[in-house]
């Protein structure tokens, strides 16, 4: 028949003909065994994978993921209708420029510098204009008004790391023999840290450029050690939901798959029972944080340790934020919670020296309880052109000086300097966690998240949009931390907040009642809480806690990491 798809009658017959031969009898079973096995395979392949979502997720949790993800895709083709897509577009350019306006100086007098000088500049234009720089209107942290960022540990202190960055400004640890200085300096910087955590004998060590490398390096290495030992192909790892970005980073760039356990109140504590219940043999790490960096809560580190122990996983303690303040906390007369490598189940931690270790920034380590773990991050290259390379982490070339300036810090401050830096700094913590709870202007509609130990202090509000106070704190120059997941504020005490804490206590106090006092006239005028123009906090926030798909914020972050390139 025209337009059939059946065979021609002589090759139907000649194949009907060889069919009925032995051989084609055994070929047509070899075809038949062979497709039985691939379905068997590809049967019991999904049937492993749903049977270890249930038993992680459960059916109610399961289900409700599915949800989510059929939410997010439905919003997302929303999102790119003809219409809609742009109108988000312009939207998004509109925050894009006003960004780029707030963070790209303009207008006359603004030199702009696009190519190489014709001819160098004197060191005295130099010094000038790097002055200049220096100078150019920003959130004073000097004066102790910004949360984190900037760790200080004193003028002295930075005198004597630009002193030892000069000695040591053209030194490359990857030329130990070149410079030896910069090798000893490392080893003995990963020595004290790993002395500081309680490490045993057979502990080793790697500094590296900040916690993210850090991260990055632990998750790579207990991904590499479950393949060469358990061939894992498809590797995993679970961490409380609040656990630093970095791990979803390490997840993205290793192609680690990342499961994520809340962090419920009032502990806001990592939920063992689900850790335990998402662990598969494809699970290559668990983590914990001391502490997390949202709410300064130490994770129940035993339970997790006593966890890892049992199903022989390694457990990554991230301690970039505790860095010199948790290990610290019992010789400065505070309460402190096990989380080290005095835990049997604790196989790596990172550290933060260029926290509250004062080092220069760029200033890390990550820690390993022997080198069965160590290894796995190395990289090495036997047979390239240019001769046996191999790296301990991800950079190449590293700034020696760097490394000499951490050296300094440590042996400048010494452990009497970090306990007496724990003390003030642990005790500014209180005293604003104090003043949450008690003070009564703070503790009708501000709530402290968990039981903070360390540095960190975060607080919410089910009665004010925590947001508009963020922004009403901007507008009285702090820069404060803002939060999602649930809405809130963090503040991490440096020693310049220290010298603050009671003005950043008064100026909280004004703007909980000046918000106040917006929600009632607002209120009063029937517009609601809707009808606010919103501040770049509560607008960043609001939009993005109420898009079932974040592209829209991608975008807006795509678009802020571009204006840090404009000229």
């Amino acid at each position: 028949m025209p337009g059939s798809s059946r065979l021609p009658v002589s090759l139907r017959d000649t194949f009907n003909a060889h069919r009925g031969t032995p051989k084609g009898q055994l070929a047509v079973l070899n075809m038949e065994v062979l497709r039985n096995v691939v379905f068997i395979l590809f049967l019991l392949r999904w049937t492993r994978i749903l049977f270890y979502q249930l038993k992680g997720r459960g059916i109610f949790g399961s289900l409700s993921d599915l949800y989510i993800a059929v939410r997010r895709y439905l919003y997302g083709v929303f999102l790119r209708l003809p219409g809609v897509r742009t109108k988000v577009q312009t939207q998004v350019s509109e925050s894009i420029l006003k960004l780029e306006r707030k963070l790209v100086p303009s207008g006359p007098g603004i030199e702009r510098i696009t190519t190489l000088p014709s001819q160098g500049w004197s060191e005295e234009e130099v010094r000038k204009k790097l002055h200049a720089l220096a100078e150019m209107e920003h959130t004073r942290w000097e004066d102790g008004r910004v949360s984190g960022a900037v760790y200080h540990g004193g003028d002295e202190l930075i005198r004597l790391q630009t002193e030892a960055f000069g000695k040591f400004t053209v030194s490359n640890p990857i030329h130990p023999d070149v410079f030896p200085g910069v090798r000893k300096m490392e080893a003995e910087v990963v020595a004290m840290v790993l002395s500081l955590f309680s490490a045993p004998v057979d502990a080793v060590g790697v500094t590296t450029s900040g916690g993210t490398e850090s991260i990055l390096m632990a998750c790579l290495s207990a991904r590499n050690k479950a393949y060469a030992e358990r061939g894992v192909t498809e590797p995993e790892m679970i961490l409380p939901e609040t656990a630093h970005t970095a791990f979803r980073k390490a997840g993205e760039y290793f192609k680690i798959k990342v499961h994520l356990v809340a962090c419920k109140a009032p502990s806001y504590k990592v939920h063992l029972p689900s850790v335990s219940r998402l662990i598969n043999p494809n699970t290559v790490l668990l983590v914990g944080s001391a502490p997390n960096f949202p709410h300064g809560i130490i994770d129940d580190i035993t339970g997790l340790s006593k966890l890892a122990h049992k199903k022989r996983l390694p457990l990554h303690v991230d301690c970039c934020l505790g860095s010199f303040i948790i290990p610290l906390l019992p010789k400065a007369g505070f309460d402190f919670e096990p989380f080290d490598f005095r835990l049997k189940g604790v196989t790596s931690i990172s550290c933060d020296t260029h926290k509250y270790g004062f080092a220069p920034k760029g200033n890390s380590t990550v820690l390993y309880r022997s080198d069965a773990y160590r290894k796995y991050q190395y990289f090495i290259s036997p047979d390239w052109s240019g001769g046996v390379y191999a790296s301990p982490s991800i950079a190449g070339s590293r700034p020696g000086a760097l490394i000499a300036g951490c050296w300094a810090s440590l042996m400048s401050q010494g452990e009497d300097g970090y306990v007496k830096a724990c003390h003030a700094i642990v005790g500014g913590m209180k005293r604003i966690e104090t003043a949450l709870r008690e003070h009564p202007a703070l503790n009708a509609d501000l709530k402290v998240v968990g039981r903070p130990l360390v540095s960190v202090v975060a607080f919410l509000s089910d009665t004010l949009d925590i947001y508009d106070v963020a922004d009403a704190m901007a507008h009285k120059g702090w820069h404060l931390n803002a939060l999602q997941n649930p809405p809130a504020i963090h503040v991490a005490v440096t020693l310049p907040i220290v010298a603050v804490v009671d003005r950043l206590v008064a100026d909280l106090v004004e703007c909980v009642e000046e918000v106040k006092e917006q929600e009632r006239r607002r209120i009063a005028e029937g517009k609601g809480a809707k009808g606010a123009v919103k501040g770049d906090t509560a607008a960043l926030y609001g939009v993005a806690g109420s898009l079932p798909n974040k592209s829209v914020v991608v975008d807006l972050a795509k678009g802020f990491l571009d204006t840090l390139y404009k000229v």
